[in-house]
């Protein structure tokens, strides 16, 4: 390991959670981290990565997501420009779990490598100010600190936890022992706490990487022997690391904060004020977008008259109207609707759980979902049929399968696909069709250099998605 290379961060972006607080956006099927809604042009997760893109500061970073993100994640990085380590989580096993598969990650390269734990789905206003940040807070975890990123609060916020600044760090500037750390607090707690100078937690994490494994051996022993057999015995599959799934498993399931944080000695706090937020309810989603004269957070295609104070998010093409409503959130996507006040938009997972519960698909499932070759989108469905929008990535190709409950009728609307049909593979070019019968044997590739899209219809007596028998999958699904 070259001095140089031991300078550099080790950036590690957590990338697991569901994100229910912002549904509709924001399903299972697609989560918050991948989705625009802060920046129309990209996600809080590929703003994230580019971010740690100063190879003067911060070496390749690694990801860890599930298995079912891992290629969302791979495209997005492809997306962003970002070469990154994809590590993949059998089971969500909350923060503790994720942090010490990423430290001992890291710790196969560098012993004393100096790792960075970011979250995917927050919002930065400053990257500059953010990587000076980052440079500082290394002081103090070179200096044998668990150090975190201490936000200076805005507003008395009830949905964060604060963190009371002890005395500085011996040779690391700027740095700090933290004193305390306090959980999510009522309103009255939160003024309290800003008034005696509390900071607001913001979940980064830096230190060397043979400090975390200390406290973790130390505080949490069954959680650091169980993700070190996992990454020891994960395989590769194709360009991810695939953790082990029983030995994952068998960690038990506690957030880095409960399992280290708040027992160790070692706990360091650096205080930032760059604009920050976690965007973890509708709420924080207006405070970060720009507002309008009327202080209205608009997205999509929306209009509104005498309303004030609001975020009104349209995705489609439909338009979303909204009269005489004040402090509101208003969402609209092509399956679902949303309205709350700002206020009680935290109760939004509550909704979600309820859905979940009385089995709405709406509740995980978006109208459009995606796949490792690209998405397809349901256009409509009834009695023995269903009409399906499907877009193929180039280069991408569905599995070879086969269906018992339905024909399939495919309309190539734009680029060129490579059909197989049992013994067969033909070309079908713009606007041209082909048909395949039940229990055929059938894959779709698109050899071009554009999107291929068509439309298919499916006729039979079934027509779910587990109505698929797949004999071959380059995805390994």
């Amino acid at each position: 390991m070259s001095d140089n290379a031991s300078l550099l961060i080790h950036p590690v972006i957590l990338c697991g959670g569901s994100g229910t607080r912002l549904w509709p956006a924001s399903r299972e099927s697609m989560p918050k981290q991948f989705t625009p809604l802060v920046n129309p042009e990209s996600s809080t997760f590929q703003d994230t990565a580019r971010r740690l893109t100063d190879i003067t500061v911060f070496s390749r970073p690694s990801v860890l997501t599930s298995s079912d993100a891992r290629f969302i994640v791979a495209e997005q990085l492809a997306q962003a420009g970002v070469a990154a380590d994809i590590v993949l989580e059998p089971q969500r096993r909350d923060s503790a779990a994720a942090v010490a598969v990423a430290t001992l990650h890291a710790a196969r390269r560098d012993p004393e490598a100096i790792v960075l734990i970011l979250a995917a789905d927050h919002v930065i206003g400053d990257t500059a100010a953010f990587v000076q940040a980052a440079k500082a807070a290394a002081a103090g975890a070179r200096a044998g600190k668990i150090m975190t990123l201490g936000i200076q609060p805005t507003n008395p916020a009830t949905g964060y936890g604060y963190i009371h600044v002890g005395g500085a760090v011996a040779g690391a500037p700027g740095n700090h022992h933290v004193e305390r750390f306090v959980e999510k607090p009522n309103a009255a707690g939160a003024e309290r706490l800003i008034a005696e100078g509390a900071l607001w937690n913001s979940g980064y994490f830096l230190f060397r990487a043979d400090v975390m494994l200390a406290e973790l051996e130390s505080y949490a022993p069954e959680i650091l022997a169980a993700t070190r057999t996992a990454l020891d015995e994960a395989v590769t599959d194709l360009d991810f690391i695939r953790l082990d799934a029983t030995a994952f498993g068998a960690a038990p399931q506690t957030s880095i904060d409960y399992a280290v944080m708040e027992r160790t000695d070692r706990a360091g706090v650096l205080p930032v004020s760059f604009p920050w937020s976690d965007v973890g309810t509708w709420d924080a989603v207006w405070e970060v977008l720009p507002h309008d004269a009327d202080g209205n957070a608009l997205r999509g295609r929306v209009e509104t008259i005498d309303t004030h104070g609001s975020l009104i998010h349209s995705e489609g093409e439909h338009v979303t109207t909204v009269v005489g409503l004040d402090d509101v959130v208003v969402v609209t996507t092509p399956d679902a609707v949303l309205v709350t006040s700002k206020a009680q938009s935290g109760k939004v997972k509550e909704l979600v759980t309820r859905l979940r519960g009385k089995a709405y698909p709406e509740a995980d499932a978006h109208r459009r979902m995606y796949r490792p070759w690209g998405w397809y989108q349901r256009i409509d469905i009834g009695e023995r049929f269903q009409v399906k929008r499907i877009m193929v990535t180039p280069g991408g190709r569905l599995s070879l399968q086969k269906h018992f409950h339905r024909a399939e009728h495919w309309v190539v609307v734009k680029g060129t696909a490579e059909v197989t049909l049992n013994e067969s593979v033909v070309l079908v070019h713009e606007n041209e069709a082909i048909y395949l019968p039940i229990g055929s044997m059938h894959r779709l590739t698109n050899p071009g250099k554009i999107p291929l899209e068509l439309i298919e219809v499916q006729v039979g007596s079934y027509t779910g998605e587990d109505d698929i028998i797949r004999v071959e999958d380059i995805y390994g699904r």
